[in-house]
Order: C-alpha cells, then sequence, then structure tokens
C-alpha cells in the first residue's frame, strides 16, 4: 500500500519528522529558507498533507494546482496568509496551532517594551563602541507605574497582561469582545475605548489579527491621537502599522519608540505589501528595535507546536476530525465519516 505523501515547507527538528515517517512519506525543507514557489507546487503537487509555515501563501490557485491536498496544518497562530474559504470548498482541512506560541509571543513582547524604553540595543552599542564608565546618559522609561494599552484582548493579549500586572502597570485594553469581568480583574486590565487608550497610554501594545479591519489600524491618524513620547510595540503582524506613518512620528519627535518584531513585507496575504521594511525605519537606530519574527523563536515552544500539526495530520489519516481545525469541510473527501 502507498504511504500517504506529506510535504514539509520548512525546516523542523527531526523528532517532528519521526512522527510522521511512521505512516506516511515525508518530503521536508533541511534549508534555512523557504523553498521557491515552483519547487513548492513540484513537492505539494502529489501530497496529500502540508505542514505550512508563516513564509506559505495557500490560495485558490495553489489548491488548483495541488488537487491531491486534503489537510494543510500550519505551526502558526495567524492564518491571514491562508484562503480558509477555498480550502473548504475544496475539501481541505485547516488546522493551526492551538496555544503553543502565546507565551513564547508575550515573553518577546515585554522584552521588546523594556529594551525600546531602557535603551538596551542603543547601550550595547555605545558599550562596544568605546565605554568609559557611567554616565548620565540613556535615561528611558521604566515599566512600573506606567500605562500601557493592549490592543487585543485574546490569549496573546491576556497572556501580555498577565506578565504586566508584575510590574504594577496600570493596564488599559481594547477588544471588540471585552473578556469577563472576573478575567478582567484577575488581570488587572481595564476595557476602555480606542481614543482614550491612545491619549493614556505610554506604551501601546498590538496584540490583533491582521484582518480587514485592522489592517493599517496604527497609521498618521490615530498615531496623532496618540500621547506624544509614547513607545509603540508590534509583535503581531506587520500590516496592522503602516511603516511609513511610524517613521513619520520619529523623525517629528511624536513617538518615543518603536519596537517591531513583524514587518508589513511579511503579509503575503497583501498583494500591495512593500517588497521590504521601510528604510527610514531601518535607518533609525536609536529609536527602533527591530527582531526577526522571534515571537515563536522558542526552542521548546516551537518544537510543541511541530508535533501538535503533525499529530493534527495524523488525526486527519485516522477518521477523526484533526485537532487545532479552524474549518469543517466535512465531506467525503475530507474525512471517511462524518
Amino acid at each position: 500500500m502507498n504511504r500517504p505523501k506529506i510535504v514539509i515547507t520548512n525546516r523542523v527538528h527531526e523528532a517532528t519528522i519521526d512522527i510522521l515517517r511512521n505512516r506516511c512519506e515525508v518530503v521536508a525543507n533541511s534549508e534555512a529558507n523557504p523553498w521557491s514557489c515552483d519547487q513548492l507546487l513540484d513537492e505539494a503537487r502529489g501530497a496529500v498533507g502540508m505542514m505550512a509555515f508563516m513564509t506559505d501563501c495557500v490560495d485558490r490557485d495553489f489548491l488548483a494546482r495541488c488537487p491531491s491536498l486534503q489537510i494543510i496544518a500550519g505551526v502558526l497562530k495567524g492564518f491571514d496568509s491562508f484562503d480558509v474559504e477555498a480550502c473548504t470548498d475544496r475539501g481541505i482541512w485547516l488546522t493551526v496551532v492551538s496555544d503553543r506560541l502565546t507565551v513564547a509571543t508575550a515573553e518577546l513582547t515585554i522584552g521588546a517594551m523594556i529594551g525600546i524604553s531602557r535603551h538596551i540595543v542603543e547601550g550595547d552599542t555605545y558599550v562596544r563602541r568605546d565605554y568609559q564608565g557611567w554616565r548620565p546618559t540613556f535615561y528611558g522609561l521604566g515599566l512600573h507605574n506606567s500605562t500601557v494599552g493592549i490592543l487585543g484582548m485574546g490569549a496573546v493579549g491576556q497572556a501580555i497582561a498577565r506578565r504586566l500586572k508584575a510590574f504594577e502597570c496600570r493596564i488599559l485594553y481594547f477588544d471588540d469582545k471585552p473578556i469577563q469581568r472576573q478575567d478582567s480583574a484577575m488581570l488587572g486590565a481595564c476595557f476602555s475605548c480606542l481614543d482614550e487608550i491612545l491619549k493614556q497610554s505610554d506604551f501601546l501594545v498590538i496584540a490583533l489579527p491582521l484582518n480587514a479591519r485592522t489592517l493599517h489600524l496604527i497609521c498618521a491618524e490615530t498615531l496623532a491621537r496618540m500621547k506624544p513620547g509614547c513607545y509603540l510595540v508590534n509583535t503581531a503582524r506587520g500590516s496592522i502599522v503602516n511603516e511609513e506613518a511610524v517613521a513619520d512620528a520619529l523623525d517629528r519627535g511624536h513617538l518615543a519608540g518603536y519596537a517591531a518584531d513583524v514587518f508589513e513585507m511579511e503579509d503575503l496575504s497583501r498583494g500591495d505589501r512593500p517588497p521590504s521594511i521601510s528604510p527610514r525605519l531601518l535607518a533609525e537606530r536609536s529609536r527602533t528595535v527591530l527582531t526577526p519574527h522571534l515571537g515563536s523563536a522558542d526552542g521548546r515552544a516551537r518544537q510543541a507546536a511541530e508535533i501538535e500539526m503533525a499529530q493534527s495530520i495524523l488525526d486527519y489519516l485516522s477518521g477523526c476530525t484533526p485537532r487545532g481545525a479552524v474549518n469543517n469541510p466535512c465531506n467525503r473527501r475530507a474525512m471517511a465519516a462524518c
């Protein structure tokens, strides 16, 4: 009997491959860089399952060229680059990681807040260049007693708030669906309108998904309404922020600093995304901290996420509803019995 072919589009831990190898023919990318579009299509064309990552864009055209695909397991939490409706129409399951990457992202967010407001990167450069001992310079802003606005109070937003509570911050948040009152009290977070958060926050943290409503939510207009001297931190999706507008706000001194782990050029769902990070942001070394999508780059968390998605593929091959499913095609092709 032929074993089902599973394609893994980016490099993963060997233990993840081993889990699938027991039942499947596995073709895995072993390089640090993603496959080209042509190579990915060549490998995925005859595959039953695909373990995908944020470097992949799954749309109707891609699915039409991969007629054998029955499940796509995304080692990610946000799936804005995956056309859920197209997957469902073609009887393909789409699954994502449940909660394996939340803590890692929240921890990096706290690090980014401290890094940008306490001049960690700038200070490191200064020491390596010509350090002569302490001087009364690099004064920043501590988290203690600061007002922190969190846009988005899902799993990541709550994890950020939980960690900020130890710093005795005043935490305001905005979300379309406010959390339960008891959860809000436990986190020490108070629901507020967007305008008030913009006006009052010393730190504004983005923890929202990318969709039509959040695209460029942080733009010239919202930046102008922010408290002067605010620090902006984005570990969610790059395109929630208009990078050129942020560069303008930094130039004017209205924004004290910008820390980002995500960038507009990464958002494959946008046909009009810029080809690179704003050169003006890259040139602004003293008031930015820019990291290469390290939010999930915790080795243990990443391996756990990979294994969860490997198990999701095996769930499907065993005739069960795959864990982490975000759709339910529920037809004969997607599942032997519903």
